[in-house]
């Protein structure tokens, strides 16, 4: 009597798959890892060049201060390791695609591929936004509200937060228009639908952005506003990608 030792097909087709998640989850680290060191030279130079919008804004020879014995050190390397993310992020996608896309049908293909793509370039759009126009107009408002007596010098590490914190903020605002065609288009909510929620959105809108933006109405305009404008965006696109209607009454004649 002979025992065959080779596992069950499907508990083999479940450990290749395990392998091959495994192997991609290594090169997504080690795309960070490499572009990470690349940039390690020029953390200073990085951290700078992060901190200028905040420093234009300030008086001229104000310096930032690090409270901790580590902080000079830890805050440009967390900078840098953000900076070698975003840029390995359309390699780590990439493999997170080729992963997925084979369980995926033809037509899911179509319409996944466009959508990441898209969500990556918004997605970075929006801290572009940030970095040149909110903290432009942020870091001057609030600077100009110190009085003379008070030397205005922030804690790098609580700037980085804030930086991290507003670059999420407006990256995921922008995807936006994203949602709303995915919504459109997988047959979620009809345009109508989406258009008469509008006014909930404009309200939704500036409730988001008072809770994620620093208490002022400037910058809490510079993020609803364009919340809005990327909702009416969305709108716009999903007329030509939205799910078609059934006709009931076709269908129920031809049942």
């Amino acid at each position: 009597m002979t025992t065959s030792e080779t596992p069950p097909e499907g508990e083999q087709s479940f450990v290749s798959h395990l392998i091959e998640l495994r192997q991609r989850l290594v090169r997504a680290a080690l795309s960070i890892l490499v572009i990470f060191l690349a940039l390690s030279p020029f953390m200073k130079d990085i951290f700078d060049l992060l901190s200028r919008p905040l420093m234009v804004a300030l008086p001229v020879g104000t310096k930032l201060l690090a409270t901790g014995v580590i902080t000079p050190f830890m805050v440009p390397l967390k900078v840098t390791l953000f900076t070698a993310f975003l840029l390995a992020l359309p390699y780590v996608l990439f493999q997170v695609w080729s992963f997925v896309a084979p369980g995926l049908y033809r037509h899911e293909k179509r319409l996944a591929l466009p959508i990441i793509a898209t969500s990556i370039f918004m997605f970075f759009l929006g801290m572009t936004y940030c970095y040149f126009v909110v903290f432009a107009f942020v870091f001057k408002f609030i600077a100009g509200f110190a009085p003379i007596s008070v030397a205005v010098a922030p804690d790098i590490e609580q700037y980085f937060s804030f930086v991290l914190g507003m670059f999420l903020a407006f990256g995921l605002a922008f995807e936006t228009p994203i949602a709303v065609v995915l919504l459109a288009r997988f047959g979620i909510a009809s345009v109508d639908k989406l258009r008469a929620a509008r006014p909930y959105v404009i309200v939704g809108s500036f409730i988001v952005a008072a809770v994620v933006t620093p208490p002022d109405v400037l910058s809490q305009l510079l993020l609803a506003i364009p919340l809005c404008l990327l909702y009416e965006l969305g709108l716009q696109i999903a007329r030509f990608v939205a799910k078609p209607k059934v006709d009931e009454e076709s269908t129920s004649t031809a049942a």
